[in-house]
């Protein structure tokens, strides 16, 4: 209990202690008052901005080079091959070509399939007519050896090109 006495007795002094101390705050209200009389270092000019002409290409030889290419006769922009897009995609169309890794074969040589191994372990059979990776790769023979596909990329001006690839038996 006396213990208890005691330590009010201290926790009073502290807060008159704190009190007293808050009652000088003269000194402080000048200072503050001081710098916020003073004057500022005068802030740098801000550079000048440029202006630039405008330019209009006007040369009727040649095309713009900030156009796209228009669409040439022949090209395969409206006759090449497109992907089907109305067709359902297959499991190993989620993943890139360079991650997918033939592990083996199963079937006789009529009628082979190919082990793929996708990049979560799972181990997917592949027959031709099946696709896989992700520019439409069309498996088109399946050998003991690889499976052969061809894909559709992009051909830089709006429309696509087959590419034919491989996957190897053992590429990583």
């Amino acid at each position: 209990m006396r213990l208890s006495r005691f330590a009010i007795a201290i926790a009073i002094l502290a807060m008159l202690g704190g009190l007293a101390a808050c009652s000088g705050q003269g000194d402080l209200s000048e200072w503050v008052a001081q710098v916020k009389a003073r004057k500022g270092a005068p802030l740098p000019a801000l550079p000048v901005v440029k202006t630039f002409e405008t330019f209009t290409y006007q040369d009727q030889d040649r095309r713009d080079p900030f156009e796209p290419a228009p669409a040439q006769a022949g090209s395969q922009n409206a006759l090449g091959p497109h992907p089907d897009q109305n067709r359902p995609r297959e499991p190993l169309e989620a993943f890139p070509l360079d991650s997918l890794k033939m592990v083996g074969t199963i079937g006789a040589k009529g009628g082979i399939e190919a082990l793929i191994k996708d990049p979560q372990g799972v181990i997917h059979q592949v027959h031709v007519g099946d696709y896989m990776g992700q520019n439409y790769g069309h498996v088109m023979q399946v050998t003991p050896g690889t499976v052969d596909l061809t894909e559709l990329v992009p051909n830089g001006s709006g429309g696509w090109m087959e590419r034919d690839a491989t996957v190897a038996l053992g590429d990583k």
